[in-house]
This record gives structure tokens, C-alpha cells and sequence, in this order.
């Protein structure tokens, strides 16, 4: 692994609140061209990682570095404006905006006029067309003038996907994007993440483990807050006391 291939790195982070110890000394590097899953029980601190590496949560210890910079003190849009996407558990969308609407505002948060208050945010050329390039990337080109309100489950967790892609982002967080999907809908998803994962580095956070074997380059396995494993799908597949917390007893 080289430097110029890690896109975002977490050293010896550590989220606590109180007694409780949410984050545990967990290191995790992602790099481009690459899927890293992040997989555990409910409670093992999945999304409390995912957080603090997005900016919403400051690390009690440790720090984070995106494309090579010190973001640990950073805001969250300020880690999306350099280039840091994200989802969430729950789908984060406009219902009653168009698809294009809500990937245009998305676009817009990226490049931010504050001198231009007065003119007609539908008339941004810039951000329509990135917003236009995301939605049809995601999938939903045939959409763009739908209601968000009215995009089946599946179709929601695209739009938030594309929501991201509009700010051109290098590095996409995605916490369980598959969560509630149909099989049709999850190889749609799958096949979305296997066109995007040539230019950005990903993380996965996914309770669906048939899926993560098939997409995933590498896992860490999280308990209780610390990492029991870290390595290729095979490798954890194998691995003893990841089959004893989590995948089962046998291999």
C-alpha cells in the first residue's frame, strides 16, 4: 500500500462518552479503487467510526487524514467540500423536491455563492448539469423530475448515493445502504458500487454479509468498540474469533 493510494486514514481513533467507550484504538485506511467493509453487531461502533471520519463527531483520541491533510478538527462540510460523500442509516432526502432538486442542492453545497443570494438557483448551470451527471450515474436519469416522495426504497437509497456524487467527492461512507433493499434492488446497488469503486475509496458498513463478501476488497471486523480483524474477505472468513463473535462457529 502505498501513501498516494490512501484517500482517507484513521489513526488510533477513539469516541467516548463518559464510561462508556464507543470507539476503541481503531485504525482503518481506505484507498482508491477500493471497497472496505466494515461489518460487526448492532452496538459493535460501526456508525460512531463512520461519524467521527465524516466530521459529525470529534474523537476523544486520535486523528483523521483526508487526501493526505489533518481533517481531525475540521468541520463535517468542510470534509464533504474537499471531497469526503456520505449516507446514512436512514435515508437523509427532500421528499417533496424532484430528484434533480435534491441532487442540485447537494451540488450547490459544494460550491457555494453567498455574493449570488439573489439569483435563481435553477438557473445554475454548473450545479444542474453536476446534479444531471450524478442522478444518471446513481441510476435515476429517467427520473430526474420525479418526487423523491414518490422513489420506491431501493430508488432513495440511489438518490442519496447521487446526492453524494454531485459534491465529486473521492471518498463515499456509505452506512447500510442495502439496509431494507429487496434481491432486486441489492444487485442493483451492488452493481452501482462495483461502477463507482474504480475512481473513489469506499466504505461499506453493511449487515448483509452475503453482499459484503461479494463486493468487499478488505473487512474490519468490529466488537465492542475495537477491531478483532482486519483483511482480506477470505481471511476473515477463516478467521477463528471472527467466526466465534460473529459469523457463527463454523467457517
Amino acid at each position: 500500500m502505498t501513501q498516494a493510494q490512501v484517500l482517507l486514514r484513521g489513526h488510533g481513533i477513539s469516541r467516548r462518552w463518559g464510561g462508556l467507550v464507543a470507539v476503541d484504538d481503531v485504525s482503518i485506511a481506505l484507498e482508491r479503487g477500493s471497497v472496505h467493509a466494515v461489518i460487526g453487531t448492532n452496538g459493535a461502533g460501526k456508525s460512531t467510526l463512520v461519524n467521527v471520519l465524516a466530521g459529525e463527531l470529534a474523537p476523544s483520541a486520535g486523528r483523521v487524514e483526508l487526501l493526505g491533510q489533518d481533517t481531525t478538527t475540521w468541520s463535517q462540510p468542510r470534509r464533504a467540500r474537499a471531497g469526503l460523500g456520505r449516507s446514512y442509516q436512514h435515508t437523509h432526502i427532500f421528499t417533496n423536491f424532484s430528484v434533480l432538486e435534491n441532487c442540485r442542492l447537494a451540488a450547490q453545497a459544494r460550491a457555494q455563492r453567498a455574493w449570488d443570494w439573489w439569483s435563481d438557483a435553477g438557473r445554475c448551470a454548473a450545479s444542474t448539469a453536476a446534479a444531471r451527471q450524478a442522478a444518471e450515474r446513481a441510476g435515476l436519469g429517467e427520473l430526474l423530475q420525479r418526487s423523491a416522495g414518490l422513489l420506491s426504497h431501493g430508488q432513495r437509497r440511489q438518490l442519496e448515493i447521487a446526492m453524494c456524487l454531485a459534491i465529486s467527492p473521492q471518498v463515499l461512507l456509505l452506512d447500510e445502504p442495502l439496509a431494507g433493499m429487496g434481491a432486486e434492488e441489492t444487485e442493483r446497488m451492488l452493481a452501482l458500487l462495483a461502477e463507482l469503486k474504480p475512481g473513489h475509496a469506499i466504505l461499506l458498513v453493511e449487515h448483509d454479509m452475503d453482499a459484503v463478501f461479494r463486493i468487499a476488497d478488505r473487512i474490519t471486523v468490529m466488537v465492542n468498540g475495537a477491531v478483532i480483524a482486519s483483511d482480506t474477505p477470505e481471511a476473515v472468513r477463516a478467521n477463528p474469533a471472527v467466526q466465534a463473535a460473529y459469523l457463527g462457529t463454523e467457517a
